[in-house]
């Protein structure tokens, strides 16, 4: 007989949990009811309409309302990632994210989702700096989602699609980090509380601008801020931060910083070698990152 894994209390009065998943089941929804809750049942979540996920070995779960139309990051762009943001490449990113979510979260021990979140390499970090809170990763790639539940012992990690209804209850999450990542604004002011704040990263316009140019990608929008605001056009911009600094990377590191992003899937791999093969032994480049802090405006809206 199946049965729902047990709930147990600190010393302290706190919750423990048995996993991280069963900590944020409560903020889950059924991909294919309308906000239906989901419950466990020890390998599998199931919502009162019999609609069945099962749970993977590594502990995530996938709640998509259909068949997958795109996969998400391959594996191999998901081990260049980790390699590369292991290094601390992006560190100066990371502790402003961090510093943000700490200071203008509503609670200290709500939700923090990560969306598009990956490995879980910025929502490790926040919820180290929270300690009572509780993260969930985001991602469609199914690699991403094996290593995103060993990024934190506090985040469960979920397959989802950001271009479709997140599988959040609405008015769940607290904290909504997207770095680099799709996004569908409506969503994310959904799932906010109404006190809730998104915490949005985007390409400056000079991110890496020496290596687009060698690798001949199209460069970042120069309207991409403004179409930013436009579509938070319900929000209210708390905190801003241009976030820049230089990186100082081997030939080695710059692939993987190639294999990790967009690149990887738009360049094509025999020029991506060449250029490669030419570099020098240390590259310099820019790196531009705009971060803000939006927070949902309370008063729109009791939903």
């Amino acid at each position: 007989m199946e049965t729902t894994p047990a709930v147990c209390c600190h010393s302290d009065g706190s919750t423990r949990y048995p996993t991280p998943l069963d900590a944020v089941l409560r903020r889950l929804r059924c991909p294919l009811c309308d906000a239906a809750a989901l419950q466990r049942n020890t390998d599998t979540l199931r919502c009162p309409a019999g609609h069945s996920f099962d749970i993977a070995r590594q502990g995530h779960v996938t709640l998509l309302p259909g068949r997958r139309r795109h996969r998400g990051d391959t594996a191999a762009m998901v081990a260049a990632r980790e390699s590369f943001l292991g290094q601390g490449h992006f560190g100066a990113l990371r502790s402003t994210i961090t510093a943000f979510a700490v200071e203008h979260t509503p609670r200290q021990d709500g939700l923090v989702a990560d969306l598009a979140g990956g490995t879980g390499h910025y929502l490790g970090a926040a919820l180290d700096a929270l300690p009572g809170a509780w993260g969930v990763i985001l991602d469609l790639s199914v690699a991403a989602l094996r290593r995103a539940g060993r990024a934190h012992p506090r985040a469960a990690a979920v397959g989802a699609d950001m271009w479709q209804p997140l599988p959040l209850a609405s008015r769940s999450t607290d904290v909504v980090l997207n770095v680099f990542g799709p996004r569908t604004p409506a969503e994310i002011d959904r799932v906010l509380t109404r006190d809730g704040i998104a915490i949005v990263a985007t390409a400056g316009a000079d991110h890496l601008r020496e290596l687009r140019g060698r690798l001949g990608v199209v460069g970042v929008d120069a309207r991409k801020a403004d179409r930013l605001r436009h579509a938070f056009a319900g929000f209210t911009a708390v905190a801003r931060q241009q976030v820049r600094w230089r990186l100082a990377l081997e030939p080695g590191e710059v692939r993987a910083l190639v294999g990790m992003g967009p690149s990887a899937h738009h360049v094509d791999g025999d020029h991506r070698d060449r250029v490669l093969a030419r570099l020098p032994r240390i590259v310099g480049l820019t790196a531009a990152v705009d971060v803000v802090v939006l927070r949902r405006d309370a008063t729109r809206g009791a939903g």
